[in-house]
This record gives C-alpha cells, structure tokens and sequence, in this order.
C-alpha cells in the first residue's frame, strides 16, 4: 500500500511537472479556474491526513466532508474572469426538538381499583433553534503557473440563538384539599435540567429558558494563496486583518414555584450576564488548510 502511494506521488508529481506550461490536462481540460466558473470549498485536513497515512505504520483513515469552519457555513466563489471573483457564505438552519412525558395525575384522593389505569397528565418540552451566517467578499487572484496568490475584501454576520419551553400537565396548587406541588420525578424532562430552585430555595420548575442570542461580525481584507494540484482542484489557505464584533445576548430563566406565608403560586424570571468584545487584528481562519473545488 505505502509503495503504491508513493508511485500515486510521483505520478501526481510528473503529471504536474509536464503540464505546468500548457495548464491542461491530457484531456484538454483547463487546470485553472476561468470565467463563469463555480467552486466550493471544504476542509482539506481529513484528506492530508489520509494520504498521509499511507506513508506511516499509523495507516490511513478514511477522509470525511468537512465544513472549512465551526461556523458551518457553505463556502463557494462564483469566478467574474480568471483573475477575478466574487465569494460567499451561507448557513440558514432553524431547527426544533420535542419530547413528551406522561405524568400520574396528582389531583387524585383515591387509587384505582384494578384493572383500572390511573389518569395520567402530559408534559411537554419544545425546544428551538436558529443558526444564520452570511457572508460576501471579491477576491483578485495573480500568479503564475499553478500557484495562485489572491487578495480581498469581505464582510460577514452570524447570528445563534436557542430557546427551550416547558409545560406541565399538573398544575401547581398550593391550597386545598390536596397540595400539588413540584415533583422531580414526574416533572423532570432527562437531560434538560428543568427541575432547580428558586431565588427562595423553594423547589421549582423552569418553564422558559431563553439561551441568549449571540451576534458576530466581521469586516476587514484578506491575502491567500491556492495550488492547483490537479485540473480545477487546488488546496489553499488564507490570512486575514480586520474588525471583528461579538455580542453575547443575556440568559433569562422562567420558574414556577409554591412558596410566601400563603402560600402562592408564583413565577420568577431571573436574567444572566450577557458580553460583548470587539478587536481590530489580523487572523488566520481557523488554520484550516482548504480545498476548492471548481466547475
């Protein structure tokens, strides 16, 4: 296996020496890219690493199609002329999970006599979500040969946000006959951590919890450089200078509780921190070493 990566290589390697002058391939195929040309990107790590392993006692895992970033937007160019080109990204997700949990009905006085079933309540945890990010730039390509350097300018914006609500088939009721209150068996949702306590240390179930938004913006130029190894193939990475601007919107907790020398009903909303940073530097995307695919 590793002699026949090493004979891939070479092959590579001569087929990129003995096409540098025409940049075609012996199909007739322009190595670069031209104009009205699409191209996407992905991350290139998955793929070094596994003709990498080829060449190590370690051996190769299989390569996976990867986002170029942890924002997870689609990165593509849309090619004006050769030497010009006009980039995006984009990500619209909006998403949501439920879960539903039956629950015995705490109003009862008196069990059910067999075979009877006892009434059961529902419970009900929604949660939301929304990931947006949007990107533009025109980059300049010069060069020559295979190798490619660029400039440009863009500007992006992401934005994030999650929400989760819960309802409870059993009301809480402090008075009466029979006193329902919160029960971290029945009200408890796994995983969701719905079932705390109040600012009183009475015990208490959240009923909305809203995440926090976070907003994130980005101006400023770039400097690349991309080799085409392979006819409208390339790897390539980028540096970058610019404004940068995130905002972490604040946290809010909703709860009802049974608490007060009543005692009530009641609810609290209770507000966490919200940050914000802003800075003027250079960076370099991540690190990520990417490839582009062009068509």
């Amino acid at each position: 296996m590793k002699k026949f990566a090493l004979t891939l290589l070479v092959a590579c390697t001569v087929f990129t020496v003995s096409n540098a002058q025409d940049l075609k391939s012996k199909e007739g195929v322009p190595v670069l890219p031209e104009a009205g040309d699409y191209a996407i990107g992905i991350d290139a790590t998955p793929f070094l690493n596994y003709f990498g392993g080829f060449l190590s006692n370690g051996g190769a895992v299989a390569p996976t199609w990867n986002f170029t970033d942890a924002a997870q937007t689609i990165k593509g160019k849309y090619y004006v002329d050769a030497e010009t080109a006009y980039r995006g990204e984009i990500r619209l997700g909006f998403g949501s999970n439920s879960q539903k949990n039956m629950s015995v009905d705490r109003t009862l006085t008196t069990a059910p006599v067999y075979p009877a079933l006892p009434t059961m309540k529902e419970n009900k945890w929604k949660q939301g979500n929304t990931n947006i990010g949007l990107a533009v730039g025109l980059e300049k390509h010069r060069g020559k040969g295979r190798l490619s350097g660029y400039y440009g300018a863009g500007l992006g914006i992401y934005f994030n946000s999650t929400k989760d609500k819960f309802t409870y088939g059993n009301a809480l009721v402090p008075t009466g006959t029979v006193t329902v209150g919160v029960d971290a068996t029945d009200d408890a949702f796994a995983g969701s951590g719905n079932i705390t306590t109040d600012a009183y240390g009475n015990a208490a179930r959240i009923t909305e919890r809203k995440n926090g938004t976070d907003i994130e913006l980005n101006l400023g130029a770039f400097v690349g450089a991309e080799y085409f190894f392979l006819p409208k193939i390339s790897v390539g990475g980028e540096f970058g200078w610019g404004l940068g601007f995130v905002k972490n919107g604040k946290t809010s907790t909703t709860t009802e509780s049974i608490g007060g020398a009543g005692p009530t009903v009641g609810t609290i909303t209770i507000e966490g921190d919200k940050a914000g940073a802003f800075g003027f530097d250079t960076g370099n995307f991540g690190g990520k070493v990417y490839m582009m695919l062009h068509f």
